[in-house]
């Protein structure tokens, strides 16, 4: 067994090196390729695609693995042979249903969908964007169709690709549960004193840069294996746990893009403190999307969007702005970062409001793969569910549907792993404090490395040996994702900053 688990060993590495250069294609394309570049680059994709998947559903996979039946009992089960075998097993049975021609076809439309967004988005013009769109959709039903009689219906098998295990009924169950505690929120908010309206403001992209390589500087970036590049949608990749590449965006007239940065930083911090034994293997990534956004989310919003953390930090940046921050102290920063504003975006959206823009495109999505309404009409779908979960009125394509870059690359099943990973992280966070009670004083002091090594220990270092949910327990000690604690979180943080007395404990 021993020579089977080297030669398995060997199969999977050279499986992994090639993934990790199509990261850097990925990456590329998406930060420094010109744009003519698109055509072949698409090709280059889609021949790599063929190949990793040709060679990873190879039938001698199937019988190494077959050779290794009983091996995972043989050794412990956090090993990382037990792990490799039966994660690998996992994943060799689904993705051995797919042809390698439908592989390499959505990879080559995914990257030749990405410039036509790229340039629909700065145009205003979904009309543009909508063949490559029917493409994507067609070979994602074509993908699903892979896998019938495998789930109970066609949205998990696209779930599962990005929180392995997960239900689409489990998500409806936590998303109904967000949707009954997060709507009488924004209510509550809306009819309460609103904070002082922000100041006018300029911020130099050369100066918010400056300042944002401080803040994940002290994070954990490290200049000697991470990069920061600008890019249309922010995105965390890279080759390794030592070639982490995060992008961002910036806007002279805001500091979103700190955020931004934040965030994609909790990406890059999880994929860099995996266990380098890990590394040019199936384990060596984060264990689903859902952690991962966890991770980012944690680092954007429960550290980045703390009292604390802006105690160290606004004076740096009152001095970096001081005509934008005139009159302003700590305090009322915090509060207007914290500011619960239906808004149209995304990426920029509160932490109240957020995970109702993720509702409404998990259940977008569902609707597109059951083809409840022509394609063409998804703008007006959108704009109207936009009015009705925040009651704001899209003015354009650009500021709507044509937002997120998700659906050019065909990625569906994937945004659902947004508000999951808001609840995860409230799930960690209920266990850091615990386990760590001095945290508050020593973000104040600009010291974020206890964090980041309890991080390490309980969770980045395992990659993906266990499930997302084994994980979970291993991590935080709770057996399912709970969206009671990211309620209570958000009902006490919104009370205070408002000065509304609101029952923390919610129901459910």
């Amino acid at each position: 067994m021993t020579a089977a688990f080297e030669e398995l060993r060997r199969r999977l590495a050279e499986v992994s090196d090639l993934a990790r250069a199509s990261a850097i294609l990925g990456w590329d394309q998406q930060t420094m390729m010109p744009p003519r570049g698109a055509a072949g680059r698409a090709e280059e994709l889609a021949t790599l695609g063929r190949v990793i998947h040709e060679r990873f559903t190879a039938p001698e996979i199937g019988r190494l693995l077959d050779e290794l039946a009983g091996f995972e009992q043989e050794h412990p089960h956090d090993s990382f042979e037990a792990s490799l075998v039966r994660v690998t097993r996992v994943d060799w049975e689904k993705a051995r249903k797919v042809p390698a021609d439908l592989r390499a076809e959505m990879s080559r439309a995914s990257s030749l969908a990405h410039q036509v967004w790229v340039r629909a988005r700065a145009e205003n013009d979904f009309a543009s964007f909508l063949p490559a769109l029917r493409e994507n959709l067609e070979l994602r039903r074509r993908y699903i169709a892979c896998f019938e009689g495998d789930y109970d219906e066609p949205y998990d098998a696209a779930l599962d690709d990005y929180e392995r295990g997960m239900k689409t009924t489990e998500v409806r169950a936590i998303f109904d549960y967000l949707k009954e505690h997060q709507a009488p929120l924004v209510h509550a908010v809306a009819d309460a004193e609103p904070l002082p309206e922000a100041g006018p403001g300029t911020f130099p992209i050369e100066l918010q840069k400056q300042f944002e390589l401080e803040v994940v500087r002290r994070f954990g970036f490290d200049d000697a294996a991470w990069r920061l590049d600008p890019t249309v949608h922010p995105f965390a990749s890279g080759a390794g746990t030592q070639d982490i590449r995060i992008t961002t965006r910036y806007f002279e007239k805001n500091l979103d893009g700190l955020f931004a940065t934040m965030h994609e930083c909790g990406h890059g911090l999880y994929e860099h403190q995996i266990d380098p034994q890990l590394e040019r293997s199936p384990l060596a990534r984060g264990t689903s999307l859902g952690m991962h956004e966890s991770q980012s989310r944690m680092w954007e919003n429960l550290v980045g969007r703390s009292q604390p953390f802006w105690r160290f930090f606004f004076p740096r940046l009152q001095e970096l702005f001081p005509d934008a921050f005139r009159g302003y102290d700590a305090t009322r920063w915090y509060r207007e970062v914290n500011a619960v504003e239906p808004s149209l975006i995304r990426v920029e959206a509160d932490e109240t409001t957020y995970n109702l823009h993720i509702i409404l495109r998990f259940e977008l999505e569902q609707d597109l793969l059951a083809e409840r309404f022509p394609l063409e009409q998804l703008p007006e779908e959108w704009n109207r569910r936009m009015w009705e979960y925040l009651r704001v009125e899209v003015p354009d394509d650009t500021n709507g549907v044509l937002q997120d870059v998700h659906w050019s690359a065909g990625a569906l099943g994937y945004f659902p792993t947004y508000a999951l990973g808001n609840l995860i992280s409230a799930q960690l966070w209920t266990k850091v404090t615990a386990d760590l009670p001095d945290l508050p004083e020593a973000f104040e002091q600009g010291e974020f490395g206890a964090l980041r090594e309890w991080l390490r220990e309980n969770l980045h270092r395992h990659g993906r040996k266990f499930t997302p949910i084994e994980t979970l327990e291993r991590a935080a000690g709770v057996g399912r994702i709970d969206p009671e604690p990211y309620v209570r979180y958000l009902r006490q943080k919104i009370g205070d900053i408002y000065g509304l007395r609101l029952d923390v404990a919610a129901s459910g």
